[in-house]
């Protein structure tokens, strides 16, 4: 039985209010949701939802990633905005089209027809090319929000050294290299992707209702039923679909940390390839590997699972439901409908050629709408997933910000009362008073009396050319007390040897003197970083070239602003004997993996011809010539004495006592003395030591062959305790 006009003109009328009232269902949803998922901070660091933090933490990003109006990200912002719109039209432009063709049929008018036709194929070419142009600027809008965000990440990470106090004095952020790369660019790529996702839907939903709305609306329709019916099936949905979505960000979140410490057991194999081959420890580190990967697995496999019944119930709902209330909507109007339009009759042919124009023109215009209705509803577990991921980058620049103001948290184990350990989070806060539970964590890592450590933050001072030590602890990062108090001063041409047994502090003085660790008390004076060069047992070998290599820190452009040339560094390597190595390599200008090109003696003196390069007031020497011979080293200790710099060395070799002179030595029991060096003197008494450790060396050896002398003779000795 054919549809008359004024069923069709019905039917019609309902789908557009339909879509208003979808899209208002679909708006307040979401509002509703959000307002229900609301949480503390603490809360919502472990459950990522959407609510107040969530928008206030995707605002800072956003201003970040949006500097100003007139930046190149907002420019692809408004350009993916106008392919957005562009299609919407598009889309309408081409069911007006689609519907118009369809009648030329109905009608046998076949001039119309191929006129209808090459118009559509004429705004395919166009349609085409904004459907790929739309996946085009989402992907360039990803990657330059993705840049502005790691440009400024990058530039956080390398200020005041963050780069070391993030993975050295807070334990907050356990792969900070995961956080850099994969967290930007998977939060970078979903807000692209939202931001298309959830506008052109809204876009869609809002111009097709307008069309249909205008091309219907002089016909008078109620849309009263239709719309109450179409609002209670949104609505019952909604609900749904709310009551049974799991907590999409928190997995996702979960499974983020996890891909990140898969990354960092790949990283530590690789860093550490060597030490695990002489060990054979091959077999160890295949099973941390695999638990790790097992791990991600395990959460993947969680949130497929838990994305099957979802969906399942989605598209059911969505699809299915949807389907069958569509069906309802449009049959009640077309079957209590009239056979007029707009009060006047129609003949058989024409009223057959507007009906199914109407109604193929409606029937794409609906289907485009409920597919933009179904993407703002299945959007939402999108957004779940940015909450995971904004979560994720803003604690990475909160932690940054923290660390470059003094406030650190470390993860440590302390002894509880009943003698089991426990874990539990320090935290070093310049501005917060500390708390009496704080003060016994403190006291349960040093075992030292309150009276022997003073908790808050020490005075640092600049000076021109003096290290003064007035009371300072050494203190770990755990909070552990090396030395509760030390005092010393060293200024220029005097040179201190440091000693002491492994563990006792002098390594850490050399990263409290550098402002790698915090002072915790007393009062520090001492020079600019810029004359202070520290240089470790294994010195760090850039990528590069040979010349950077000795110019480290410094660019090519910084060493010839200071004068230096080629020559210049040819006279450096030659003080430590490697003059060599430019011929041998090839030149200035040859780049190489230098860390291992090199030999362990090498590079320990090509980060003493650093110090020739940059020529510091004070150079912190921290065992680096252990693999260099005793007359190449002697050499080395005199030029830089010879050129004003003053060594602050530990080292455990006598060769090295007459190049300084005053000693500094720890006990390792927190205990300290400092004394002017005499080299004659304690050259004797080291002899005198090794002659009797020799001599004593040899009574087991003896009392043993006493014993049997005396048990062949049959006597007794007074040396023999009998």
């Amino acid at each position: 039985m054919p549809f008359s006009k004024q069923q069709v003109i019905t039917s019609l009328t309902v789908t557009a209010s339909t879509g208003v009232v979808l899209l208002y269902a679909g708006r307040q949803y979401l509002l509703r949701l959000s307002s229900t998922t609301r949480r503390k901070s603490s809360a919502s660091k472990q459950h990522p939802k959407i609510g107040r933090e969530f928008y206030q933490q995707l605002f800072r990003l956003l201003k970040i990633a949006f500097p100003r109006v007139w930046s190149r990200e907002f420019f692809l912002l408004l350009c993916h905005t106008a392919s957005l719109v562009s299609r919407t039209f598009l889309s309408i432009y081409v069911a007006t089209i689609d519907g118009k063709i369809v009648k030329s049929i109905v009608e046998q008018d076949f001039r119309r027809f191929v006129i209808l036709v090459l118009r559509l194929l004429s705004v395919a070419i166009p349609a085409t090319f904004v459907n790929s142009l739309i996946r085009f600027l989402e992907s360039k809008l990803a990657l330059a929000i993705q840049t502005r965000l790691a440009k400024h990440a990058y530039q956080m990470y390398f200020q005041n050294q963050t780069y070391y106090k993030v993975t050295n004095l807070d334990t907050r952020l356990t792969n900070p290299d995961h956080f850099l790369t994969e967290d930007l660019k998977n939060f970078s790529k979903a807000v692209a992707h939202i931001y298309s996702h959830v506008s052109k839907p809204l876009l869609d939903i809002i111009l097709m209702s307008a069309a249909v709305g205008r091309l219907f609306r002089k016909r008078g329709e109620s849309m009263t039923g239709p719309a109450i019916f179409g609002w209670s099936v949104i609505g019952v949905t909604a609900t749904i679909l709310r009551f049974i979505s799991p907590p999409f960000g928190k997995l996702v979140a979960e499974e983020a940390r996890r891909h990140g410490h898969l990354r960092y057991v790949h990283s530590r194999i690789i860093t550490n390839a060597e030490e695990i081959a002489f060990y054979g420890g091959h077999q160890v580190e295949l099973n941390l590997l695999q638990r790790s990967y097992h791990m991600l697995a395990r959460q993947m496999d969680i949130i497929f699972t838990k994305r099957l019944w979802y969906v399942m119930v989605e598209q059911f709902l969505m699809k299915y439901i949807w389907t069958v209330s569509g069906m309802i909507m449009v049959s009640v109007p077309l079957l209590l409908g009239g056979k007029k339009k707009g009060g006047r009759n129609l003949s058989p042919e024409e009223g057959v050629s507007e009906r199914t124009k109407a109604f193929t023109t409606a029937k794409d215009l609906l289907v485009n709408g409920a597919d933009a209705i179904e993407r703002i509803m299945t959007s939402y577990k999108e957004i779940i997933e940015l909450a995971g991921y904004t979560a994720r980058v803003n604690e990475m620049f909160h932690v940054f910000q923290e660390v470059q103001a003094g406030r650190y948290h470390m993860s440590a184990v302390v002894n509880s009362t009943n003698g089991e350990k426990q874990s539990s989070t320090v935290s070093s806060d310049p501005d917060e008073e500390p708390s009496d539970k704080d003060h016994e964590k403190k006291m349960a890592f040093s075992r030292l009396s309150s009276s022997q450590f003073e908790a808050g933050w020490g005075e640092v001072v600049e000076s021109e050319d003096t290290i003064i030590l007035e009371a300072v602890p050494i203190i770990t990062p755990n909070r552990d007390i090396v030395v509760p108090s030390l005092s010393f001063e060293v200024r220029p041409n005097m040179h201190l040897l440091i000693s002491g047994p492994n563990g006792c502090g002098k390594s850490s003085l050399f990263r409290i003197l550098s402002g790698l660790w915090p002072i915790y008390g007393g009062k520090l004076t001492k020079p600019n970083p810029c004359h202070l060069f520290y240089i470790p047992q294994r010195p760090y070998m850039s990528l590069g070239t040979l010349r950077d290599q000795v110019i480290y820190p410094d660019s090519v452009n910084d060493m010839y602003s200071k004068g230096f040339s080629d020559n210049d560094l040819e006279a450096v390597l030659n003080v430590v004997h490697l003059q060599q190595i430019v011929t041998r390599e090839g030149g200035w200008d040859v780049e190489g993996d230098w860390k291992d090109v090199l030999s362990g003696g090498e590079k320990q003196r090509m980060g003493m011809a650093r110090i020739f390069y940059h020529k510091p007031k004070f150079a912190l020497l921290d065992e680096c010539t252990s693999a260099v011979s005793i007359d190449v080293e002697g050499g080395i200790f005199q030029a830089a004495k010879d050129a004003g710099i003053s060594l602050l060395t530990i080292s455990h070799r006598p060769s090295l006592w007459r190049f300084h002179t005053h000693l500094l030595q720890f006990d390792g029991e927190g205990n300290w003395r400092m004394e002017q060096l005499d080299v004659a003197t304690r050259l004797s008494f080291s002899e005198e030591k090794q002659r009797l450790e020799a001599q004593l060396a040899g009574i087991p050896e003896m009392q043993e062959r006493l014993k049997e002398l005396c048990s062949v003779l049959g006597e007794r000795s007074i040396h023999l305790n009998q």
